[in-house]
């Protein structure tokens, strides 16, 4: 699969079908050959107000399945 195949997906959380955004850009190990994580483009909070962007991270682990539309992940819950 190419990268710019991945990139017409969208990200949905499973813990509750939320769509977090499309992959911008990607994190790679070149020593060892492997993805560490994908960098995700979201809207920025309170519903993208002028247009803000901001990216995270979610680690290869996250992932739980790579479909034909979307990507299926699983966000790390925070703490209290």
């Amino acid at each position: 699969m190419l990268l710019s195949e991945l990139q017409t997906k969208d990200i949905i959380e499973v813990e509750n079908g939320e769509k977090i955004g499309f992959i911008s850009d990607l994190e790679l190990d070149v020593t060892v050959g492997v993805i560490l994580s994908l960098v995700i483009s979201v809207k920025g909070k309170w519903f993208g107000v002028f247009g803000e962007q901001e990216e995270i991270a979610i680690s290869w682990s996250q992932i739980e399945k790579i479909g034909a539309d979307v990507i299926l992940v699983r966000m790390m819950k925070h703490s209290p």
